[in-house]
């Protein structure tokens, strides 16, 4: 699959800028925020020294990139072209305040996690991680702008937005309302 260069411009754009329901002076989008601190880990469990590094940031990072990675893997298919588009979307959204090789391993932990798993698995797991409403509306966010990588948010893809939401105890309609909110922002 060739992925419009175009196209990968405005999610970037968009996944580094809080919704549109922010509050006033919210400094990016929750993947950038929570990327701070998980590209602040350090490398050896043996650091005492302070970091910057907060695990419940860092595993939000990680659930919101997860959530994206599944709506990306809906359809069966993630060959090597979506691994790297995905991935560098990842790290140029995140401001690159993680690396690539943060990037590179946390996507293929993410295969691994997901072959093991199930979809439905790991849906759960994110469920259990993101428990703050705004954040939950946020994972759907990004998760839908991401699916545009693709080419649009097919009905597979639309299908793990939904268990998402069901995860989150939202409603459908936040679904409806994620993907709009992604389809005006790569038409602006």
């Amino acid at each position: 699959m060739s992925v419009d260069p175009s196209i990968l411009a405005k999610v970037v754009k968009s996944l580094a800028q809080p919704p549109v329901d922010a509050p006033t002076g919210t400094a990016g989008s929750i993947l950038v925020v929570a990327a701070a601190s998980y590209g602040a880990r350090p490398d050896h469990d043996e650091h005492t020294i302070p970091t910057g590094f907060d695990p419940q940031a860092a595993a939000l990072f990680e659930a919101v990139v997860e959530a994206a990675f599944l709506v990306a893997n809906a359809d069966g298919e993630f060959d090597e072209d979506e691994r790297r588009a995905f991935e560098s979307v990842v790290l140029e959204a995140a401001g690159k305040k993680v690396d690539l090789r943060q990037v590179e391993a946390l996507v293929g932990d993410l295969a691994e996690l997901l072959a093991e798993d199930g979809v439905d698995g790991r849906i759960k797991m994110i469920g259990r991680t993101v428990t703050k409403q705004a954040h939950q509306r946020e994972v759907l966010r990004v998760a839908a702008l991401l699916a545009h990588v693709s080419g649009g948010v097919s009905d597979v893809e639309r299908d793990v937005l939904r268990k998402l939401a069901d995860a989150f105890d939202l409603g459908e309609e936040l679904v409806g309302e994620a993907v709009a909110d992604a389809e005006r922002a790569l038409q602006g």
